[in-house]
């Protein structure tokens, strides 16, 4: 009965392992490569755990820095608007000159004939945003990964 299929099917499986030993070889060892392979990659690059910091008073603001201060924007829609009216007057007394772009190029432009006190905000939705110095891209993010 089914005893002696199971014993049958053993058996044969057995002579196909013993016959084929290079394939058998590879199926256990393939395997460890790979989990080596993870192992060794993982110790190269460590994650970095960052502690917790404390809330300190950061002490008040240098306002010389922001006179004539400009942030462009793109794209002009009402949640940027709403954004950006917030970052102006509700974090500084006198408020920042805001400028709203109809696209990326435009603020390009803009920025290059404004270099020192330019500062560009492009959306990429209602929750992340891309901000563009002089010749240079600064992405935003929460969390910081190892490479």
């Amino acid at each position: 009965g089914v005893w002696r299929q199971t014993r049958a099917l053993l058996f044969k499986n057995c002579l196909i392992k013993c016959r084929t030993k290079k394939s058998s070889v590879q199926e256990v060892l393939f395997p460890l490569f790979f989990l080596f392979w993870l192992i060794l990659m993982s110790m190269m690059h460590p994650h970095r755990k960052y502690d917790e910091v404390a809330n300190t008073n950061l002490g008040p603001l240098d306002m010389s820095q922001l006179v004539n201060f400009v942030i462009g924007y793109t794209p002009p829609t009402r949640v940027t608007r709403d954004i950006m009216k917030k970052v102006a007057f509700d974090n500084f007394e006198d408020g920042i000159i805001t400028e709203e772009y109809l696209s990326e190029e435009e603020l390009q432009e803009a920025s290059a004939l404004k270099p020192s006190n330019f500062v560009g905000v492009v959306f990429k939705d209602s929750m992340s945003y891309q901000l563009r110095f002089h010749d240079s891209i600064a992405m935003s993010s929460i969390y910081t990964e190892s490479r």
